[in-house]
């Protein structure tokens, strides 16, 4: 046995979830060829642990079993072993959760399998305790089983794997071109309302998940078709989030998800994607609710992320953790008598109004929230909510993973460039530049490749998909922010290289990993269905419909629609997992630029017309402003345009073709309450 393969190699790593497990008496090793020919000369399996840096169970896992010294002789005498970061190899996790599903388990993390030194899995799981306990099998017990299979029943693992690689290979080939039914969206939108939980919001049942870009999907499906009821769902829903524990109502920002069906009691890690997809539906709902309530989250969500998650360089953090001092949430939660001597008089008050009680409403102790105060913003506890996050701060913090990831910060980014413009806050816009600017440093190599992930200087030699599609979308909304044309000329570059280097030309639809990088897992896969956040193909897609709208150029909007005729066989099957590619059929079908033309001494936070039109609840709209001395694309319809007799002046653009010029606030509003009816009428 090489030397490399006697010790545990993650202290050479930079990944914080990695370096977590550094110290652990297994010899753990990176996912790299070296590690699969190992296996193949010890005739050993490997034994594949997947995780990430907030993750509770992760913790209780390498607390109870790789930390000890018994466990970890038995997994580096009968396997090779490697420990993944899902968050820097997404690509590989969804292989291998695949896989998971395909064996009949309902997956999550940690996740752990079995593979052959080809790379194909053929045993899975998810959490063990060493023992058995919890109904679950020990994983001492499972580790000698399957390394008596492995070596009594070789005919049984290369069945297995061999079923399994099939499976996942079919998977990622299938050829699913075809015609969705044109009802489907409807179809789609109002199966999903119905299960929506009237009582409590949220799809029904627990554990309940944000899902922002389903509840994206619906909102705006209420708009087109004006229906009031589904309207209704996706805003009860909001006021659950944004009222329960899962929501920190003392620091901002959300966790991941909610245990219970009530929202109350969290899964307490905060991810950055999670509170980035938040605030993109926030903004998008109160353009058309004004909503106090979600005006509040999003300002203290936006406090938080910039207090708490923004990196020396600028860029933002993947996540804060679940647990400190290995207990889940205890960062968070709150005793009685902690409140009655931080806030003194006003601590009854305050306790009546976020349930907090002597009892507590988590084992013991209490997660504030205003689950039973409707919509109601409490204005007058922003002193005693300071005073709680100053002692807050003052106990042991939740460890930041401070890598740096292109597509959550791209996702980030778009979201603060979006609420910048809905709230003039000029400061979140620069933020979301300064972000974006840094990413692009960290994660550019010297080839001019969009890497994934970043930390300490070392980038990850792997660029997804998902990159350039949500670092094309920020792209694209920071020129819509700011008028500067670098950022759009950045936003085309991410979508022609997506057409070059990840389009499936046999099958359509685009890899998750370019095409020079197949080699690096089992299966190269066309991602198709929403997980914690939109599907790689549906980002793309999004892409397309901004850049074709952004620059008036056919190409972007045929390779949109080829995007989505190669994957319409997946919607009639799997449509409440598809729900951020329907929102992107809606764009397609509803091209529309908003172009505002000020004067060149007018700072863009100071022109009335684009307030008014940033603060129109209109859907799917591209709204650019620029000043005289600026240019559109020669391809977009308004190309050439100027200010009318030295007033600021909109162009409202359905398509390829501009409606006449308007200087007036009230007559842009009107032309835009006109456009939304016209598609109510036409979509109804």
């Amino acid at each position: 046995m090489q030397e490399q393969f006697k010790r545990n190699r993650l202290d050479e790593a930079t990944s914080p979830y990695l370096l977590q497990h550094k110290d652990n008496p297994v010899h753990w090793q990176p996912w790299e060829p070296s590690v699969f020919d190992e296996a193949r000369r010890r005739n050993v399996p490997v034994l594949l642990s997947i995780g990430y840096a907030a993750c509770h169970w992760c913790h209780v896992m390498a607390h109870e079993s790789f930390e000890d010294d018994e466990v970890a002789a038995l997994m580096n005498a009968h396997f090779v072993c490697i420990k993944l970061d899902r968050e820097e190899r997404p690509d590989l996790d969804d292989i291998y959760m695949n896989a998971l599903h395909m064996m009949g388990e309902q997956g999550g993390w940690p996740l752990t399998a079995c593979l052959d030194a080809d790379g194909r899995p053929f045993w899975g799981g998810t959490y063990f305790p060493k023992t058995p306990q919890y109904g679950r099998p020990g994983f001492m017990q499972i580790l000698t089983e399957i390394s008596r299979i492995w070596h009594d029943e070789p005919d049984k693992v290369a069945k297995n794997a061999e079923a399994l690689s099939a499976a996942l290979t079919a998977q990622a080939e299938a050829d699913t071109r075809g015609d969705m039914p044109t009802d489907l969206p409807a179809r789609a939108a109002n199966v999903l309302a119905e299960h929506i939980d009237t009582a409590r919001g949220g799809l029904t049942g627990a554990p309940k998940f944000p899902q922002p870009f389903l509840y994206r999907y619906l909102w705006h499906h209420a708009q087109l078709h004006d229906d009031q009821k589904m309207r209704d769902g996706v805003l009860l829903t909001l006021e659950k989030i944004c009222q329960g524990g899962i929501y920190d109502h003392i620091g901002g920002g959300f966790a991941r998800y909610s245990v219970d069906a009530d929202w109350l009691v969290p899964h307490f890690e905060k991810m950055l994607y999670d509170n980035a997809l938040m605030i993109e539906l926030m903004t998008l709902v109160w353009r058309d609710t004004k909503s106090p309530l979600l005006a509040a989250r999003i300002d203290e969500t936006i406090n938080w992320l910039l207090r708490e998650m923004t990196l020396d360089n600028g860029a933002f953090a993947a996540s804060l953790d679940a647990d400190t001092e290995g207990e889940e949430g205890k960062f968070y939660i709150w005793s009685k008598t902690e409140i009655d001597t931080l806030l003194g008089d006003e601590a009854d008050m305050f306790m009546r109004s976020y349930d907090i009680t002597p009892a507590g409403n988590f084992e013991g102790r209490n997660i504030p929230n205003l689950l039973a105060q409707g919509d109601t913003v409490f204005d007058q506890f922003q002193e005693a909510r300071s005073t709680l996050l100053e002692a807050r701060n003052q106990r042991p913090a939740p460890a930041r993973d401070d890598k740096t990831l292109a597509d959550w910060n791209g996702m980030m980014v778009t979201a603060l460039a979006e609420a910048s413009l809905a709230f003039n806050r000029p400061d979140w816009c620069a933020a979301a530049a300064n972000a974006f600017t840094a990413v692009r440093r960290a994660l550019t190599d010297a080839q001019g490749n969009l890497c994934h992930s970043a930390r300490n200087h070392q980038r990850l030699d792997v660029s997804l998909a998902t990159d350039y599609a949500f670092m094309g979308q920020a792209a694209a909304a920071l020129y819509r922010a700011t008028g500067e044309y670098d950022y759009l000329d950045l936003a085309v570059l991410y979508a022609d290289i997506l057409r070059a280097d990840f389009h499936d030309a046999t099958r359509g639809g685009y890899r998750i990993r370019a095409h020079q990088q197949t080699a690096q897992g089992l299966v190269n896969t066309r991602p198709v269905h929403d997980n914690a956040q939109p599907s790689a193909n549906a980002a793309v897609y999004r892409l397309f419909n901004e850049v074709t709208i952004l620059t008036g150029t056919s190409d972007y909007a045929a390779a949109a629609q080829g995007l989505f005729t190669a994957l319409s066989a997946h919607l009639a099957k799997n449509f409440s997992a598809m729900t951020a590619m329907l929102d992107g059929y809606y764009e397609a079908r509803h091209p529309l630029s908003i172009i505002i033309i000020s004067p060149a001494n007018q700072a863009v936070m100071e022109n009335t017309l684009a307030l008014a039109a940033h603060h129109h609840p209109i859907a799917y709209r591209q709204i650019i402003t620029l000043t005289d001395a600026q240019s559109l694309p020669p391809t977009h319809p308004a190309h050439g345009k100027q200010t009318i007799d030295g007033q600021t002046t909109a162009y409202i653009c359905p398509g390829q073709s501009c409606l006449p010029p308007i200087t007036q606030t009230d007559e842009l509003i009107n032309r835009l309450d006109a456009l939304l009816a016209q598609r109510q009428t036409t979509t109804s």
